[in-house]
Protein backbone atom coordinates (compact mmCIF):
# COMPACT_ATOMS: atom_id res chain seq x y z
CA UNK A 1 0.00 0.00 0.00
CA UNK A 2 1.73 3.28 -0.55
CA UNK A 3 1.55 5.94 1.45
CA UNK A 4 -0.57 8.29 0.21
CA UNK A 5 -3.22 5.54 0.44
CA UNK A 6 -2.27 4.84 3.62
CA UNK A 7 -3.19 8.28 4.51
CA UNK A 8 -6.61 8.36 2.86
CA UNK A 9 -7.58 5.28 4.80
CA UNK A 10 -6.45 6.95 8.37
CA UNK A 11 -8.59 10.08 7.24
CA UNK A 12 -11.35 7.59 6.45
CA UNK A 13 -11.02 6.18 9.74
CA UNK A 14 -10.68 9.78 11.87
CA UNK A 15 -14.15 10.74 9.86
CA UNK A 16 -16.08 7.78 10.47
CA UNK A 17 -14.93 7.59 13.74
CA UNK A 18 -16.29 10.83 14.57
CA UNK A 19 -19.29 10.79 13.33
CA UNK A 20 -20.37 7.46 14.98
CA UNK A 21 -19.06 9.48 18.07
CA UNK A 22 -21.62 12.56 17.29
CA UNK A 23 -24.08 10.26 16.51
CA UNK A 24 -23.95 8.23 19.94
CA UNK A 25 -23.73 11.52 21.88
CA UNK A 26 -27.25 12.90 19.56
CA UNK A 27 -28.49 9.69 20.49
CA UNK A 28 -27.72 9.55 24.38
CA UNK A 29 -28.99 13.35 24.76
CA UNK A 30 -31.91 12.99 22.89
CA UNK A 31 -33.00 10.23 25.09
CA UNK A 32 -32.71 11.99 27.87
CA UNK A 33 -34.82 14.89 27.31
CA UNK A 34 -37.11 12.59 25.91
CA UNK A 35 -40.51 13.27 28.14
CA UNK A 36 -43.47 10.18 28.16
CA UNK A 37 -47.06 10.91 29.11
CA UNK A 38 -48.34 8.53 31.48
CA UNK A 39 -52.15 8.77 33.18
CA UNK A 40 -52.14 8.23 37.16
CA UNK A 41 -53.39 4.46 35.81
CA UNK A 42 -50.06 3.91 33.87
CA UNK A 43 -48.51 5.12 36.87
CA UNK A 44 -50.40 3.25 39.48
CA UNK A 45 -49.86 -0.14 37.26
CA UNK A 46 -45.79 0.84 37.48
CA UNK A 47 -45.32 1.66 33.84
CA UNK A 48 -43.77 5.15 34.84
CA UNK A 49 -39.96 5.21 35.59
CA UNK A 50 -39.20 5.77 38.94
CA UNK A 51 -35.52 7.48 38.68
CA UNK A 52 -36.49 9.77 35.33
CA UNK A 53 -38.67 13.09 34.45
CA UNK A 54 -42.33 12.31 32.90
CA UNK A 55 -45.51 14.04 32.63
CA UNK A 56 -48.69 13.24 34.65
CA UNK A 57 -52.07 14.06 33.22
CA UNK A 58 -55.52 14.28 34.05
CA UNK A 59 -58.12 16.10 36.33
CA UNK A 60 -57.47 18.21 39.53
CA UNK A 61 -59.98 16.33 41.96
CA UNK A 62 -62.38 18.63 43.54
CA UNK A 63 -61.48 20.01 46.91
CA UNK A 64 -58.36 18.16 47.12
CA UNK A 65 -55.74 21.31 46.42
CA UNK A 66 -54.50 22.46 49.72
CA UNK A 67 -50.97 25.24 50.33
CA UNK A 68 -48.79 24.87 53.06
CA UNK A 69 -48.97 27.92 55.33
CA UNK A 70 -45.85 30.16 54.70
CA UNK A 71 -44.39 28.36 51.42
CA UNK A 72 -45.26 28.57 47.95
CA UNK A 73 -45.89 24.54 48.32
CA UNK A 74 -49.36 23.36 46.55
CA UNK A 75 -50.29 19.80 47.00
CA UNK A 76 -53.44 18.31 45.20
CA UNK A 77 -54.66 15.28 43.36
CA UNK A 78 -54.49 14.38 39.53
CA UNK A 79 -57.31 11.51 38.65
CA UNK A 80 -58.27 9.86 35.74
CA UNK A 81 -61.22 8.91 37.10
CA UNK A 82 -59.93 5.70 37.64
CA UNK A 83 -56.76 6.02 40.04
CA UNK A 84 -55.38 9.04 41.90
CA UNK A 85 -52.15 10.49 42.15
CA UNK A 86 -51.10 12.77 45.08
CA UNK A 87 -48.95 15.66 43.23
CA UNK A 88 -46.90 18.54 45.18
CA UNK A 89 -45.43 21.72 43.52
CA UNK A 90 -43.63 24.72 44.77
CA UNK A 91 -43.98 27.67 42.54
CA UNK A 92 -46.32 29.75 41.12
CA UNK A 93 -49.33 28.61 39.40
CA UNK A 94 -50.95 29.40 36.26
CA UNK A 95 -54.00 31.53 36.31
CA UNK A 96 -56.45 28.82 34.63
CA UNK A 97 -55.01 25.98 37.42
CA UNK A 98 -58.05 25.07 39.02
CA UNK A 99 -60.12 22.40 40.81
CA UNK A 100 -62.25 20.15 38.20
CA UNK A 101 -59.75 21.23 35.83
CA UNK A 102 -57.65 19.31 33.06
CA UNK A 103 -54.12 19.37 33.56
CA UNK A 104 -50.69 18.11 32.84
CA UNK A 105 -47.24 18.28 35.02
CA UNK A 106 -44.17 17.29 34.77
CA UNK A 107 -41.49 15.61 37.51
CA UNK A 108 -41.06 12.82 39.18
CA UNK A 109 -42.39 10.02 41.47
CA UNK A 110 -41.24 10.08 44.88
CA UNK A 111 -41.06 6.65 47.06
CA UNK A 112 -44.18 6.77 48.45
CA UNK A 113 -45.71 7.20 44.87
CA UNK A 114 -46.20 11.16 45.53
CA UNK A 115 -45.32 13.13 42.25
CA UNK A 116 -43.04 15.81 42.64
CA UNK A 117 -44.18 18.44 40.09
CA UNK A 118 -41.28 20.89 38.55
CA UNK A 119 -43.91 22.42 35.89
CA UNK A 120 -47.39 22.45 35.98
CA UNK A 121 -49.32 23.27 32.72
CA UNK A 122 -53.24 23.86 32.71
CA UNK A 123 -55.73 23.94 29.89
CA UNK A 124 -55.66 27.42 28.19
CA UNK A 125 -59.90 27.62 27.66
CA UNK A 126 -62.36 25.84 28.62
CA UNK A 127 -63.00 24.09 25.02
CA UNK A 128 -59.26 22.39 25.18
CA UNK A 129 -57.99 19.41 26.84
CA UNK A 130 -54.57 18.09 25.83
CA UNK A 131 -54.96 15.48 23.83
CA UNK A 132 -52.91 12.84 25.89
CA UNK A 133 -55.41 13.58 29.01
CA UNK A 134 -58.40 13.23 26.97
CA UNK A 135 -57.17 9.79 26.05
CA UNK A 136 -56.44 8.94 28.76
CA UNK A 137 -60.12 9.76 30.39
CA UNK A 138 -61.71 8.31 27.48
CA UNK A 139 -59.86 4.98 27.82
CA UNK A 140 -60.42 5.27 31.95
CA UNK A 141 -64.03 5.60 31.14
CA UNK A 142 -64.19 2.72 28.86
CA UNK A 143 -62.36 0.32 31.59
CA UNK A 144 -64.95 1.50 34.16
CA UNK A 145 -68.04 0.68 31.87
CA UNK A 146 -66.81 -2.41 31.52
Amino acid sequence: MTPRRQQRMVLIAIVFSGVAVSAGLALKAFQENLLFFFSPTQVEAGEAPDSRNFRLGGMVVPGSITRDTGSMTINFVVTDYAHSIPVQYTGVLPDLFGEGQGVVVRGQLGETNNFFAEEVLAKHDENYMPPEVAEALAQSEKAREL
